[in-house]
């Protein structure tokens, strides 16, 4: 199986337009906040399971120029900014996108896979994220098959910072009935409440309505539905 460590060229954080794509609004993507999305071009991953096989592939279309334009013109309009992919945190361009965007009262919020717990350490030292979502991928038997790397222990890495750091987070995973079942899930959140998480975990189940890196067959929310909630841990299905 052919692996990604992050080293590669088509990673580097100095791509020339990093930005793939402006989702203009959402009410959906930050708690209790108004915002745009910026989908960051390049990933470390190669989830199986991708719909944006462009965006990890580093496709980038905006210069930070266009993405300060844009966010400038919605100053008084919006409270957030979500920094998605990709993997936003490839590109060290976002301590100085994150901190314009706090310089214009707004709030920022990173979606990551977990891979680079540094930037995120050094993000929240300097207070320039409010929220931070994190992809679960799968445990350390299926992570490579799924992801196609060879970053669990980042991730776990991440997943311990943020326990540390207080900065409000949330945990989420996509789930396909091909590649999970309901046990993998519940050694999943049982895996987190072993490491001392608590509060909502989100599942999102595989929508299969577009292209994705590998053929996969339809996934069946019915195979993987139920209560896997404990004590300590609210299970969530988000659709």
């Amino acid at each position: 199986m052919s692996t990604n460590k992050g080293n590669t060229s088509a990673n580097k954080a100095a791509i020339a337009k990093p930005v793939y794509d402006i989702t203009p609004f959402t009410l959906l993507d930050f708690p209790d906040k108004t915002a745009c999305i910026l989908w960051f071009a390049g990933c470390n991953m190669r989830c199986v399971y991708c719909y944006n096989p462009d965006i990890v592939r580093g496709k980038g279309n905006l210069l930070l120029s266009d993405v300060l334009r844009f966010i400038h013109s919605r100053k008084n309009l919006l409270d957030g900014v979500v920094l998605s992919g990709g993997e936003c945190t490839l590109h060290r361009e976002i301590f100085w996108l994150s901190h314009k965007i706090k310089s214009l009262n707004m709030s920022v919020k990173i979606d990551t896979n977990g891979s680079r717990p540094g930037i995120l350490k050094t993000l929240i030292k300097e207070k320039l994220v409010d929220y931070i979502a994190l992809d679960f991928k799968a445990l350390p038997g299926s992570f490579e098959a799924i992801t196609h790397s060879q970053l669990f222990a980042t991730f776990e890495e991440t997943l311990k910072l943020l326990l540390g750091e207080g900065v409000p987070f949330e945990v989420r995973t996509t789930v396909h009935s091909g590649l999970m079942s309901k046990a993998h899930i519940s050694a999943m959140v049982q895996f987190l409440e072993s490491r001392g998480y608590y509060g909502h975990y989100y599942l999102q189940h595989f929508v299969g309505d577009s292209d994705t890196l590998e053929k996969l067959p339809a996934s069946s929310k019915n195979k993987l539905s139920g209560n896997y909630s404990t004590e300590k841990i609210d299970v969530v299905w988000r659709n």
